[in-house]
């Protein structure tokens, strides 16, 4: 993973473990590394891979059993609102996006709606 110098690490972490939630490529249920282990994958100090749990943890999408590790929430209801909240935020960038190339709403819909069907349009 590449950080970008102008966030907290931690926070990038954060970021990235809640996408693999959310994304399903950490499934309810799932086990995760130790922090030692995170922190040797992903080049960083222990301390800030704990941290980045611990905003996980508050936000319920990750437990701790003390005897077995921590664990991905199996409360699908939190994935689920959180996905929706994803998927919000990014609604907002695209529109942003849309109007600072003075697009229309029109031709944004019917350019995402190409895109979803898979189909190619002339007037991307």
């Amino acid at each position: 993973m590449d950080f970008d110098g102008n966030r907290p690490i931690y926070v990038q972490l954060y970021e990235e473990i809640k996408g693999q939630i959310v994304s399903g490529l950490l499934k309810p249920g799932d086990k995760l590394d130790s922090v030692r282990t995170l922190a040797k994958t992903f080049g960083v100090n222990p301390n800030t891979v704990q941290r980045a749990l611990q905003d996980l943890e508050r936000e319920a999408l990750i437990v701790t059993d003390r005897t077995r590790g921590k664990f991905v929430t199996e409360d699908k209801e939190i994935i689920k609102n959180l996905a929706g909240e994803v998927f919000y935020q990014a609604c907002l960038q695209l529109i942003e996006v849309a109007k600072d190339l003075n697009m229309s709403k029109d031709l944004a819909l019917k350019l995402l709606d190409l895109e979803w069907e898979g189909k190619k349009d002339e007037s991307h």
